[in-house]
């Protein structure tokens, strides 16, 4: 199984605005001792391939494929979408990545009203998902998948079912994000599995998420407060994860992802290779 990392690891969710330059992204992903690398906010990294390819290359790196967030709750912006994924799916094919996943904006929700949908905003989210499902596979051939996301329309398990059952899209399925509700990974990967098509591997502090589901924690403060714990620390088995996916044959990429505390006492980097470590003993 191949196993990646992403730009979110070292705190990069946006194009500009980073901590990190790409250059030292990809130095630092390459030398934290993983092959592969998501695409992270598009327009990070270089959209011209005739740049990109050969940064990656002389790293030795490949290009595992993107995650695209974009606001699956407003119909209206659906166009943008569109417009987007056909400038980014080109990139990503002649580069070699397989995968497209994209994932519904947070950020986009009112405060307190996270995620909140009325039956016309969730028919637009699921008619916006199936375009662009036909532009992603029916377009440029890659493989779509949709990630599931705390603070997002589709994050509890009966929202997934929802989502799955109305489209035909399958999951790109993140341990952490799924685990953060006190919900279980590996118990529902089995319910679904055959609509997995690509892992994003995290784990959940379960002290920091109490509070949250106490009442105690907001969701957006808890990430600052360490919610995402490294693979070896938190509440989430990750062995058995990987043991699950080796016994079914999975072929799909793995992408290992890291949200950084303010407390942190290790850099992006010695986070990138604690993990990538525990990941090459377990696998």
């Amino acid at each position: 199984m191949f196993i990646g990392n992403a730009p979110c690891s070292w705190g990069i969710n946006y194009p500009t605005g980073n901590a990190y330059t790409w250059q030292e992204y990809l130095d630092q992903v390459a030398a934290s001792g993983y092959r592969g690398t998501e695409l992270g906010p598009f327009g990070f990294l270089p959209k011209d391939k005739a740049e990109l390819g050969p940064e990656l290359e002389k790293r030795g790196l490949t290009l595992i494929g993107a995650t695209h967030v974009h606001t699956f709750g407003d119909r209206a912006s659906a166009p943008v979408l569109m417009s987007t994924l056909r400038e980014l799916a080109p990139l990503l094919k002649d580069l070699g990545a397989k995968h497209l996943v994209i994932m519904d904006e947070s950020n986009w929700y009112p405060e307190g009203q996270e995620g909140v949908l009325d039956r016309e905003g969730w028919n637009g989210l699921t008619a916006t998902v199936r375009e662009a499902q036909a532009v992603i596979e029916g377009e440029f051939g890659l493989k779509a998948s949709f990630h599931p996301h705390i603070g997002t329309a589709v994050e509890f398990e009966r929202q997934i079912d929802r989502l799955l059952e109305e489209t035909q899209i399958d999951l790109c399925f993140d341990t952490g994000h799924h685990a953060f509700w006190d919900q279980d990974p590996l118990a529902y990967m089995e319910k679904v599995w055959g609509r997995i098509a690509y892992m994003h591997l995290k784990n959940v502090d379960p002290t920091v998420r109490q509070r949250v589901l106490d009442g105690k924690l907001s969701v957006a403060n808890s990430y600052g407060q360490g919610v995402m714990a490294p693979l070896p620390d938190g509440a989430v088995d990750i062995r058995a994860v990987m043991r699950f996916l080796d016994a079914k044959g999975f072929d799909g990429p793995i992408v290992v992802e890291q949200d950084v505390a303010e407390h942190a006492t290790e850099t992006p980097l010695q986070l990138a290779k604690r993990n990538y470590v525990y990941m090459q003993a377990i696998a």
